[in-house]
């Protein structure tokens, strides 16, 4: 089936079935109307032809001195690691010993776990939403440049439209919390909130 997809001709087809036969190995390459067999070209590097060698009865070592001069006795020196600090482990063992908890530890952990509150700033909704909406017009962007505008454009505003409705509910509860503090830090009023 293969050399009829390869469409061989007639004489490729009798030589190859023949190396089969005889249990030679493929050709890589089949002239197609000659009778002769190519001459194979010398490669371009010819690996070297292994012959037998006889053995040695003597065995082949390598002297002592040779073996001492490569890096097989050498040593690895000596690093140091980092060593604990011995007086604060004579320190959690005294606490252990006196309370039967390890109190040192436990300070620690809550010190992590309160930096850790501390160094996170909770994300401003309203800053999201600026991101959000700047997001979906550099997509819509893309989308445009490359002819696929029509197809996302509804949908894209429609996602901007109800971000901004978003930010305009923030922005009304924070400026009624802005006229609270007003109001707590000058009871009188302003004049002029009066008039608004």
């Amino acid at each position: 089936a293969m050399m009829e997809e390869s469409k061989l001709t007639c004489f490729q087809r009798r030589y190859l079935m023949d190396c089969v036969t005889r249990g030679d190995t493929l050709p890589l390459q089949c002239h197609p109307a000659s009778s002769k067999e190519p001459v194979p070209a010398a490669p371009a590097f010819s690996p070297p032809v292994c012959q037998p060698s006889r053995l040695s009865a003597k065995p082949h070592l390598r002297p002592a001195k040779v073996c001492q001069a490569g890096d097989a006795y050498t040593q690895e020196k000596f690093k140091p690691q980092a060593r604990r600090d011995l007086e604060k482990e004579k320190q959690r063992l005294q606490n252990i010993l006196a309370t039967g908890k390890d109190v040192v530890e436990h300070n620690v952990k809550q010190m992590l776990v309160q930096t850790k509150e501390e160094d996170i700033p909770e994300p401003d909704r309203f800053e999201e939403l600026v991101n959000e909406i700047q997001e979906r017009r550099e997509f819509l962007a893309e989308m445009e440049a490359l002819g696929q505008g029509k197809k996302y454009q509804r949908i894209i505003l429609t996602e901007i439209s109800q971000k901004m409705r978003e930010m305009e509910i923030i922005d009304k509860e924070r400026s009624e919390e802005m006229r609270e503090i007003r109001a707590e830090d000058f009871p009188g009023g302003n004049k002029s909130d009066r008039h608004n």
